[in-house]
């Protein structure tokens, strides 16, 4: 079976160091959007990856240093963010569905 890894916010095991980390939640009203589709694009808007928020609507993608939006899909809204990350190091996002 083929799936993505369970999305949560633990960090044990991971390098941070050495690791450019883009990770968060997704809220609707305070509470958390699980099920949430988080798409992660590049700096021409171009589709990298897609993760589906856990229950308590974390989401974590390893991209390289730079320029991303994220945007995100669930049945109660959407949203689109932009954040750049600098390099190697833990870039919190919140996410807030409108």
């Amino acid at each position: 079976m083929c799936g993505a890894p369970v999305q949560d916010l633990s960090l044990e095991g991971i390098d941070v160091a050495a690791e450019t980390i883009i990770q968060g939640t997704v809220s609707r009203g305070g509470e958390p959007a699980g099920g949430a589709y988080v798409r992660l694009l590049d700096s021409s808007g171009e589709f990298t990856a897609e993760v589906v928020t856990s229950a308590t609507g974390d989401f974590r993608f390893f991209a390289a240093p730079g320029d991303w939006t994220l945007s995100v899909l669930h049945k109660d809204g959407k949203v689109r963010q932009d954040v750049h990350a600098s390099g190697p190091g833990l870039l919190p996002v919140s996410l807030s569905l409108q």
